[in-house]
């Protein structure tokens, strides 16, 4: 089971014990409950010179949509603690191209937007910026890379960093010069598309027909403007399909013939040096594992396959590593910290509402973490979740309507949820 993290009297990390060890010095008065997630507590008789520590490490495996983390032991090797982090990447993204399908549509109908700004030119950004979907996902994980520093005497970090050649992947016979040509060498991107599907609608096989270029799975539906994702069809079947997918519109064998998208392998390839060099700055010992070494050590161990589970298996020292029984990981995801967005519109872009200017009610935000015991109703019970406050006597939680008097505080608005 996981360990509980412990802090001396003067808030300095030391060694996490047994859940039992902590539930007796609860009982006894000698510590309070500091964190509910991570289960952290803090004593009130003792300070970090008169306790014995032991080195600790973090172990990263970093994921496109879930990276796990893991805490071990140096010296005895045991995991005393894991989680699996789920970023908000793909949220983020779909927000942000929202946002920019409204302004661009209120620019056609020359409705009030805002004016693209000089400093926003692609020539006047940093060097090494990423986009705001993979920035959060390296933010997140130097983040909990902090916070358990803070809850735990971590001497050193193991990362896993993970490479992918994505020609490699479509075609595994790929050498040499054709790296540098790729598929389309010789070809128009229309020409190369007429060649491929026979000159003839891929949907109805109609011949002799204007045709048009088409996207199997479409943009509104995560689609990208990859050659694999193009097909060609005449108007009527383009028409038709609309923001269907080829399988969707009952064409099965035309999904299977666009080559299985490379996103997830993309998103590890531009954050991997980030992430390396955020933890670098950290200043602590960084051990860089391979995939194959994780997997290596995972099978020799006889570990089941799981984002946690190949944390603790990173790098060399990762065949030592020793999984108690009953170990059930921390589930973590990505909430953020509240819009920035002051007025919410309708799918076309004019104003519905307006968010208030304080962002608390009665000393609650969105996102605390709360107990609500209800005594009498239809929803009669105890419920504990993330509160949704409005600026009024009537807060969601759980889908639920909650007055705020049957609410007490189990933890403050972090950027994150448990389970």
């Amino acid at each position: 089971m996981q360990r509980v993290f412990v802090l001396s009297s003067d808030r300095e990390p030391l060694d996490p014990c047994h859940p039992a060890r902590a539930r007796k010095l609860l009982k006894q008065g000698r510590a309070a409950v500091l964190r509910k997630w991570p289960f952290t507590i803090i004593l009130k008789d003792r300070t970090v010179a008169e306790s014995v520590t032991h080195p600790h490490r973090v172990k990263i495996d970093p994921g496109s949509n879930t990276t796990g983390l893991g805490v071990v032991q140096e010296q005895t090797g045991e995991v005393v603690w894991a989680a699996e982090l789920e970023h908000r990447g793909q949220q983020i993204k779909h927000r942000m191209t929202s946002r920019r399908q409204l302004r661009r549509a209120r620019r056609g109908r020359k409705c009030r937007y805002r004016k693209p700004r000089f400093d926003n030119r692609a020539s006047s950004r940093r060097k090494g910026r990423l986009p705001p979907s993979l920035q959060s996902r390296v933010e997140n994980v130097s983040t909990w890379v902090e916070r358990l520093r803070r809850y735990c005497p971590v001497e050193a970090l193991s990362l896993e960093l993970a490479k992918f050649d994505t020609q490699r992947m479509e075609n595994p016979e790929i050498s040499g010069v054709e790296y540098q040509q790729g598929e389309l060498a010789g070809y128009e991107v229309r020409e190369y598309l007429l060649e491929k599907w026979g000159r003839k609608c891929a949907y109805c096989g109609a011949e002799n027909v204007p045709l048009q270029i088409e996207h199997i799975v479409p943009k509104a539906r995560g689609g990208s403007d990859r050659v694999s994702n193009l097909a060609i069809s005449c108007g009527p079947c383009n028409q038709e399909k609309g923001s269907c997918t080829a399988e969707e519109f009952g064409h099965p064998e035309v999904q299977a013939q666009a080559r299985k998208p490379l996103k997830d392998a993309a998103v590890l390839n531009a954050t991997r040096w980030v992430l390396f060099r955020r933890l670098q700055a950290i200043g602590l010992p960084l051990e860089i594992g391979t995939g194959g070494r994780t997997k290596y050590n995972r099978t020799q161990l006889g570990l089941p396959k799981a984002h946690w589970t190949d944390a603790v298996c990173v790098g060399e020292l990762g065949e030592q590593v020793r999984v108690p029984p009953g170990l059930v990981p921390l589930q973590i995801r990505a909430t953020g910290h509240g819009r920035r967005q002051r007025c919410g519109t309708d799918k076309y872009g004019f104003p519905i509402r307006h968010a208030p200017g304080a962002k608390k009610f009665r000393g609650w935000q969105t996102g605390d973490i709360a107990k609500a015991v209800i005594p009498k109703g239809k929803y009669a019970g105890v419920h504990v979740g993330r509160v949704a406050i409005r600026h009024r006597l009537s807060f969601r939680l759980n889908g639920i309507d909650v007055h705020p008097k049957y609410l007490e505080l189990v933890q403050r608005a972090d950027g994150y949820a448990y389970s």
